[in-house]
């Protein structure tokens, strides 16, 4: 019975980031949760869930235990405090309390895992991938994946590169619910096994590892790994899961901003353990029976890790006794967020299984993590950068030996400029542009560099202000706010008044073009699209109106054929029950009202035939309609691509910058333009 849900996200996207200290300090010790399963007879005698969300008290019937002995037998009430107790939640409200603080640290560079355990049929499954019946509904995998690629897209400042795998721990056997991609490298021969690598972590030989670059890639993924998992049916569960399952999502990001060598990587597990159980009470016999010893026996070797983990006089964790616990060795100790939620019944007949799983909740409690971003440094370019260092001291080992006749003699400068030498490289500059300075004296690659960002300064502020050549500045004056030197406008002296008139009498024959600084691009695109680029502009507002029509459509037929493919499922049920009543009648004596059944019988028939052909039609006019879709699209994505390539024509033709070669005819330029924007012709329209 799935609990009701509320419409959720509003006090999701409320909340903030979780800062790297914050983060830091709420992973060290494991998060654990307990969500009650809803039922009609809730043991209110038994199981109390007290008002502060966070205790569970449970007392046990002492006729339902075994007597052990005297002081054992006494033992019939419990206490266990955990993170916080889950009763009659809705699915949101789930994600935001357990898994949301683990999904965006996970893009800050922290490893981190949700585990769902429990008795089968307590409702792990449910809590971890969620119900199909409704869009509110969806566990925690999926809204997990949905936020992760909508913070992936607010995050500018980073690139982020994303990889999906999942798998399957069935009767200590290691299976791959994805298929292999066929861009990767076939998998090896040798099978699937799990390795450690030098660092301590451990990687599934084996297992293919698939790239996604958005939410929808990622659901694909994870709807077709769910259709291979191994489900059965007892008495407690009619869809219990017999396997272990762990997708986890492999993150890595650099940054746009910084030319760092360093980037970041990270894990998220999502682990949906399978159920334990009680061969008494589920009824398991055959092939079931022997899943129910290898989950039982993997959950106990579970257990005994826990145990291990939270006793810190221990140096040995026995994390190699099973498949489940080695694979889950990165995500139980050292470096990792972790989350649990312990999934119980409410029932007065589990009360032994419901204290079970929280004593296994207040063991894992105990376990303390120490999770830190995993840096990493990235060898080709830490390459890069020591062959560009080397070839600067190179450099100045060649200024240094040939700079022998310098008056001004002194050794290399291995380390970057003082604030007074940038200074004095400023005030050679300036003295050089006013004449007062032949040249300047050269004692390092780091010189040299400050005195060409001084030219290219004053450069820049000569064609800003529209002021021509640097050569006539008179002052370089120091900035309040930067570093660097701005470069103001030559004063005029009264007692040089002869020498102006012959200056502006007698201008330089290669006085440079003063230009002024063109529009912001925006600005002018919309001119452009109101003025000469009009017309693909209107062509290009056309075909999107007619694309948006047409996917109208295309969404209206698509309800249409689902609707008819309902209506064809309900008929296809209905001919089924009345045969199997014509069966029971066959082998009844009493035959009466035969011919009766059979007249519904037949306008079933009548009516599937009919919706059969109504699902043809509708079913190819949908297959038309998505190929002019795509081909509408095909027009405005050329339409949009032209009209950009005219605007940058026009833009470049309109406001030419001053690094343009002033001996490159505009002829030559159109000729260029034109040729690289023949692939699209503005006649070519959508017809309606």
């Amino acid at each position: 019975m799935a609990p009701a849900d509320s419409p959720d996200g509003v006090a999701v996207v409320a909340q903030s980031r979780p800062k790297r200290a914050e983060m830091e300090a709420l992973g060290r010790e494991v998060g654990v949760f307990v969500r009650v399963r809803p039922t009609a007879d809730f043991a209110h005698g038994l199981i109390e869930c007290l008002p502060d969300g966070q205790t569970v008290n449970i007392r046990q019937r002492k006729d339902s235990r075994k007597p052990l002995d005297g002081k054992k037998s006494r033992l019939s009430s419990w206490s266990f405090q955990l993170d916080g107790v889950l009763q009659n939640v809705s699915q949101g409200d789930v994600y935001s309390r357990v898994c949301r603080r683990v999904t965006l640290g996970a893009l800050d560079g922290y490893n981190g895992t949700v585990i769902c355990f429990g008795q089968t049929g307590a409702g792990k499954t449910y809590t971890m991938t969620g119900s199909s019946e409704s869009y509110e509904q969806r566990g925690l995998v999926p809204r997990a994946l949905q936020e992760l690629f909508q913070e992936v897209q607010k995050r500018t400042d980073r690139a982020f590169s994303v990889h999906l795998s999942y798998l399957e721990i069935y009767n200590e056997n290691l299976v791959d619910l994805l298929p292999w991609p066929q861009t990767f490298p076939p998998p090896p021969p040798r099978g699937m096994a799990v390795m450690e690598e030098p660092g301590g972590g451990v990687f599934i030989r084996g297992l293919s590892l698939h790239p996604v670059h958005d939410e929808e890639e990622a659901l694909h993924l994870l709807f077709e790994g769910e259709m291979y998992r191994i489900v059965g049916s007892h008495s407690l569960n009619r869809r219990s899961s017999r396997s272990h399952c762990v997708l986890t999502v492999h993150i890595e990001s650099h940054s746009r901003t910084v030319s760092d060598v360093k980037y970041i990587t990270s894990k998220l597990n999502l682990v949906d353990l399978a159920g334990s159980e009680r061969l008494g009470k589920t009824g398991s016999e055959g092939q079931m029976l022997k899943e129910a010893g290898f989950i039982n026996k993997s959950l106990s070797f579970l257990e005994q890790a826990i145990l291990a983990l939270a006793d810190c006089r221990r140096d040995h964790v026995p994390f190699r006794q099973s498949k489940l616990t080695h694979v889950l060795k990165d995500s139980l100790s050292g470096n990792c967020n972790i989350v649990l939620v312990a999934n119980v019944y409410a029932e007065a007949a589990q009360t032994e299984e419901t204290i079970s799983t929280l004593r296994f909740a207040s063991r894992m409690k105990c376990v303390q993590t120490s999770p830190v971003v995993n840096e990493h440094m990235n060898p080709a370019a830490e390459i890069k950068k020591l062959k560009k260092e080397v070839q600067m001291l190179k450099d100045e080992r060649s200024i240094f030996n040939t700079v022998v006749s310098v008056k001004r003699k002194s050794s290399s400068r291995y380390e970057p400029l003082t604030e007074a030498e940038r200074v004095e490289a400023q005030s050679q500059v300036q003295s050089y542009l006013e004449g007062s300075l032949e040249g300047i004296s050269i004692t390092s690659v780091r010189q040299v560099q400050a005195v060409f960002a001084q030219f290219k300064l004053a450069v820049h502020q000569s064609k800003r202000r529209g002021e021509g050549s640097p050569v006539s500045k008179k002052h370089l004056e120091n900035s309040s706010e930067s570093k660097l030197t701005d470069v103001q406008t030559p004063k005029t002296d009264p007692g040089d008044a002869e020498s102006q008139e012959v200056t502006e009498s007698h201008p330089p024959a290669k006085e440079p073009f003063v230009y002024e600084a063109p529009p912001p691009k925006p600005e002018a695109f919309e001119d452009f699209r109101k003025g000469q680029g009009s017309k693909i502009n209107l062509i290009f507002n056309e075909n999107k109106a007619i694309l948006l029509d047409r996917r109208g459509l295309l969404c209206q037929l698509s309800k249409e054929v689902s609707d008819v493919k309902r209506e064809i499922d309900s008929v296809t049920a209905d001919l089924q029950q009345h045969e199997r009543r014509e069966g029971q009648d066959d082998r009844s004596p009493v035959r009466d009202g035969h011919a009766a059944a059979q007249e519904p019988e037949d306008s079933l028939l009548v009516r599937l035939g009919e919706l059969k052909a109504r699902y043809r039609q509708r079913y190819k006019s949908l297959s038309h309609i998505k190929a002019e879709v795509n081909y509408c699209q095909h027009l405005v994505d050329q339409c949009r691509v032209r009209l950009h390539a005219e605007f940058e024509s026009w833009y470049e033709q309109s406001f030419p910058s001053p690094e343009d070669n002033e001996e490159t005819t505009p002829n030559t330029n159109s000729t260029q333009r034109n040729s690289r924007a023949k692939s699209f012709s503005p006649q070519q329209k959508i017809s309606p």
